[in-house]
């Protein structure tokens, strides 16, 4: 399956646990698409709900996801809620945030310590992106892990660390 760096850790988690590698890609459908015509993959999408399956066509469609779902829904003669309970959400938080600027956040020493101290809190049980917006002047953090008040502790202290470092837009 391939999925972009903001996907939900739960989903990694939840294939894992069936021997389904999860391969992330930058943000984007395009990103998506090109590694799964790459890699040979049928299925993939972006946490927004874009959903693209190559064996029936080539761009995202809902109608079809839907369908296929459904399929599944008929097929295992269980409930939806059921089949989803598979996958468990990991707590994530999100940050976007204007920016004044976009220098490259992995040359600015007091970012990447924060992004260190992060993961260190995290404890590999969880993940961290820092990346701009393609689109925006702005700056998004994301970080999942099992404890609610860990994760917002460290975007907070991530975004305080660039706002400070780069400046912000009001």
């Amino acid at each position: 399956v391939v999925a972009t760096t903001m996907s939900n850790l739960g989903l990694e988690r939840a294939l894992a646990t069936r021997d389904i590698a999860l391969e992330r890609t930058g943000v984007g459908d395009r990103y998506v698409v090109e590694r799964m015509r790459a890699g040979g993959f049928n299925l993939g999408g972006e946490q927004s709900g874009h959903l693209l399956m190559l064996d029936h066509t080539t761009t995202g469609d809902g109608l079809l996801i839907a369908l296929q779902v459904l399929a599944i829904v008929v097929e295992t003669a269980r409930p939806l809620s059921e089949l989803a309970s598979v996958m468990q959400r990991v707590p994530q938080v999100l940050r976007s945030f204007a920016v004044s600027a976009k220098p490259d956040l992995s040359q600015i020493p007091r970012v990447q310590s924060a992004i260190a101290d992060g993961n260190e809190q995290l404890r590999g049980a969880g993940r961290i992106v820092v990346r701009y917006s393609g689109t925006e002047t702005k700056c998004r953090v994301m970080v999942e892990g099992d404890n609610d008040d860990v994760i917002t502790s460290i975007a907070d202290a991530i975004q305080g660390v660039i706002t400070e470092a780069i400046g912000t837009v009001h």
